[in-house]
């Protein structure tokens, strides 16, 4: 028998009823030779992999001290005779930064350790890089490119970051947030943080490739990053497969970022890291807006996410927007949230047309969807605070046109957590084939057209608590023999129950 809660408007849809679902062949493991054929709910026939010329050099790597000079040296040959494969061999070896060169694929083999220097000369010159959203010149990245093509990162080995106790490390801990380093006003060349006369010193990541098209990155394992691991920015055509990171510990070590990037593909991958795994950003308030440079067409498929802030995640840097965002067919195991969306009001930009397909999120810290347009005050004072309404501007940021379906949560505080803003609710969201386990059910404020079609809800006394919410439908739920109890304010809903 079906049960109702105040009704608005009922519409007829063809439900799905949730039966367990159940992901295979997620992660490194079940990387197959060939990228199979890529199914999107839009147009994205512009990921094509790279090709590199038949030529090979095996580099010389020195077994005392820094490798640097002779990788560099024989990346520049290769590439100014047309490109080609650069092995690095099996064994222990440090460098400084390396720059990637258009036509090169930089290849580390079986028992290959590559261990970047944890010393701020050993990344000198400055260069350009993004930093939190904001452009820079700093330390760029332990593997770095700008304006190159067809460039790869490929193989079994293993890139290595320096500990903690380094000196770039402890130099970056005296300063909390990139705020504090960088004004804006200033010209980008002027803007450095190279740890030079006094400057402060902003972390590399990983692998980064600036201004960069036609990227592969495939095969290898990241140990021990000390900030963000894989992170293009201004990027087109960018294939990352088959990697493997391991970062947690390590404070703000996100997984893979895609920043201001254009087509991309990221698949069969497993990240175990610090801070946030598979995510989406496109710059940082009135910067990010004005180099106007979104994140269009991203493929997240066949994914593992392990420890982290959160498994699938938009923002908090969203500027210059995102959308034609779709991920299937992944697994989050340990993160702290399971999709994570999150900006802040002088942030800009938003998100739209998002697809989550066949995802579970299972042993997750907090909640399994959270969305947080607010922020903390610590960082943003009293634009934190809900009320008053802003006035909608160029930094209101804007969510909307979500589409999740068949996702799984086994175990989290709360399934659904929304905190948007009154001034711009986050808006059309649909979720299908719904299974969720955890203390508490869900939290909308602010939110306008919010269904949730075909749900198992599974919590200790299921309650739906709603403010400043209209257009909320739950239809087809299945509560598991409990009581739903709704608090709302300001809000309609409607509910039907199996």
């Amino acid at each position: 028998m079906k049960k109702t809660i105040s009704i608005f408007v009922l519409c007829l849809f063809v439900i799905n009823r949730v039966s367990g679902i159940e992901i295979e062949k997620a992660g490194p493991q079940f990387m197959p030779a060939e990228i199979e054929p890529i199914a999107a709910p839009f147009d994205i026939s512009g990921i094509k992999k790279p090709q590199f010329a038949e030529r090979t050099a095996t580099v010389r790597m020195n077994r005392n001290g820094l490798s640097t000079k002779a990788i560099q040296s024989a990346i520049d040959k290769l590439s100014a005779k047309g490109g080609g494969t650069v092995v690095i061999p099996a064994g222990n070896w440090q460098t400084g930064r390396i720059v990637l060169k258009s036509g090169v694929c930089l290849q580390l083999a079986d028992g290959a350790m590559l261990s970047f220097s944890g010393d701020i000369k050993d990344y000198q010159p400055a260069v350009l890089t993004r930093n939190e959203g904001y452009d820079v010149m700093s330390l760029g990245a332990m593997i770095y490119a700008n304006g190159a093509e067809n460039i790869g990162l490929t193989g079994k080995g293993h890139i290595i970051g320096p500990p903690t106790e380094c000196e770039m490390y402890q130099e970056n801990r005296k300063f909390l947030v990139v705020e504090e380093c960088v004004d804006i006003t200033k010209p980008i060349a002027e803007r450095l943080c190279d740890g030079i006369h006094g400057r402060p010193v902003l972390l590399p990541m990983m692998v980064a490739p600036v201004n960069s098209k036609n990227i592969l990155i495939e095969g290898i394992t990241i140990d021990q990053g000390l900030f963000w691991n894989i992170v293009p920015q201004y990027c087109d055509n960018v294939i990352i497969r088959g990697v493997t990171v391991n970062s947690a510990g390590h404070g703000r070590t996100d997984g893979i970022d895609i920043e201001s990037t254009t087509n991309s593909l990221i698949e069969y991958c497993q990240l175990d890291c610090g801070d946030d795994c598979y995510t989406i950003k496109s710059g940082r308030g009135i910067d990010g807006v004005k180099t106007a440079r979104p994140s269009v067409g991203c493929v997240i498929r066949h994914s593992v996410a392990l420890r982290g802030g959160g498994g699938l995640v938009l923002g908090s840097e969203t500027a210059a927007s995102m959308w034609n965002i779709y991920m299937h067919d992944c697994i989050f195991d340990g993160t702290e949230q399971g999709i994570r969306i999150k900006t802040r009001r002088p942030r800009g930009g938003g998100a739209h047309d998002v697809w989550i397909e066949r995802v579970v999120a299972k042993n997750i810290k907090w909640n399994g969807l959270t969305v947080d347009m607010l922020g903390s005050k610590k960082w943003v004072g009293d634009l934190a605070n809900r009320f008053p309404a802003r006035e909608i501007g160029e930094l209101t940021p804007d969510f909307r046109d979500i589409h999740i379906k068949d996702f799984a949560i086994h175990g989290c505080q709360r399934l659904i957590d929304v905190k948007a803003l009154p001034e711009r609710p986050l808006t059309n969201v649909l979720i299908e084939n719904f299974e969720g386990e955890g203390k508490d059910f869900m939290r909308l404020q602010d939110v306008s057209g919010f269904v949730i079609k075909g749900g198992v809800v599974n919590t200790p006394s299921p309650s739906a608590v709603l403010d400043g919410c209209k257009s909320i439908m739950m239809l087809d739920m299945n509560f598991k023999g409990k009581q739903l109890k709704v608090s709302k304010k300001n809000a309609t809903i409607f509910v039907t129950e199996r």
